[in-house]
């Protein structure tokens, strides 16, 4: 869980985590950690800002 969850805080992409963590699909990923991404969005939504700028 430590893993994922450090991979998920650097901003590495789903499909990355997943496949480090040996699911078969990106849905087992998603369901089981997809608690960590609620601020994802912003945080996105901030990086588009600033490159606006």
């Amino acid at each position: 869980h430590s893993h994922a969850s450090l991979l998920i805080e650097m901003g590495a992409p789903i499909l990355l985590v997943s496949e480090r963590l040996g699911h078969e699909d990106v849905e087992t990923t998603l369901r089981t950690y997809g608690h960590l991404y609620p601020n994802k969005h912003e945080d996105t939504v901030k990086k588009l800002d600033d490159l606006m700028k």
